[in-house]
């Protein structure tokens, strides 16, 4: 797995997670969110084993249950942990530092002065 990959992953997951505090989401569900926040390449096939994965690692559960509206087939409906909820926080403090840094560099340079 390429760093680039290994990085989009963590970033990915860190979404989801924060997609997932602010209401229960079903995995095509998160797809169209995803897409809809501008992160259009993320496939549903590669949500799953992302689900899958997450919760595992206990940041997420899911239930399985009948969706009342269309009287289709039962959908796995995801939610956060407690557990799920700490990973975010970690993630949001993680991600506010890695971005200072970068913008940081981006928009005056490594050496902090603007040429």
């Amino acid at each position: 797995m390429t760093t680039y990959s290994q990085m989009l992953k963590g970033i990915l997951e860190g979404c989801i997670l924060a997609l997932m505090e602010r209401k229960e989401v079903y995995g095509y569900e998160l797809t169209t969110l995803l897409e809809q926040s501008g992160l259009s390449f993320v496939s549903e096939g590669s949500i799953y084993p992302l689900l899958l994965r997450m919760q595992k690692e206990g940041l997420i559960c899911g239930e399985l249950r009948q969706d009342g509206v269309s009287g289709g087939p039962p959908r796995k409906y995801y939610r956060l942990t407690d557990e799920g909820v700490q990973s975010l926080r970690q993630f949001r403090k993680s991600w506010d530092g890695l971005r200072q840094s970068v913008d940081h560099v981006l928009t005056k340079g490594a050496g902090g002065h603007e040429d």
